[in-house]
């Protein structure tokens, strides 16, 4: 395959958030043959086994745009100790109806940012956890809790110095496990 298009999936809703950012600033340091393109998960409904039979355009839009991706990342915040619910609700939308999981065998990268010092860790483990269930085959390391620190950006957006080389292995790491997955 010569073109890898990846779907980047962000626990945030905000507009400003320091992982939308990272999204953004990590899609910069991918090689050319690979596309990201961050799906919409703000006006899914909330999720309801009654409407398996007959799911809203936005879930049904959500599985087409992960079904057509050779990858998915996850850049989420973290939320009293765990992934978001707006996040969680995506992962169950475009998981059913059971059997048919737009999720499964899709090749994931799981990171995040926060204002802590301890990065994203535990909204990174419960992920890792419902993603395993999902079938998603995971980058395992490296791992990656990134502070929200001064310096983290530059001014255009871009990973500042002392994160970057840091930032560039995993994002290497990370294309190489999703060709490895596509090959």
């Amino acid at each position: 395959m010569s073109h890898y298009r990846i779907a980047v999936v962000v626990g945030s809703l905000r507009k400003d958030s320091f992982n939308r950012k990272l999204a953004h600033a990590l899609a910069r340091m991918a090689p050319a043959d690979c596309e990201f393109h961050q799906v919409r998960i703000d006006d899914l409904p909330l999720y309801n086994q009654d409407d398996d039979g007959q799911q809203a355009e936005s879930v049904q839009r959500l599985k087409k745009e992960i079904a057509g991706s050779q990858g998915v990342l996850f850049v989420t915040a973290e939320y009293n100790r765990s992934i978001p619910g707006v996040l969680k609700n995506a992962l169950d939308n475009a998981s059913r109806p059971y059997g048919q999981s737009a999720w499964a065998g899709k090749p994931a990268g799981v990171i995040g940012v926060s204002i802590g010092a301890m990065g994203t860790a535990m909204a990174q483990q419960h992920l890792r956890n419902v993603l395993a269930y999902l079938d998603m085959p995971t980058l395992g390391q490296p791992e990656a809790f990134v502070h929200a620190k001064d310096g983290l950006f530059n001014e255009d957006g871009t990973i500042g110095e002392g994160s970057k080389d840091f930032l560039q292995r995993w994002m290497d790491r990370y294309i190489a496990w999703v060709k490895r997955h596509n090959g």
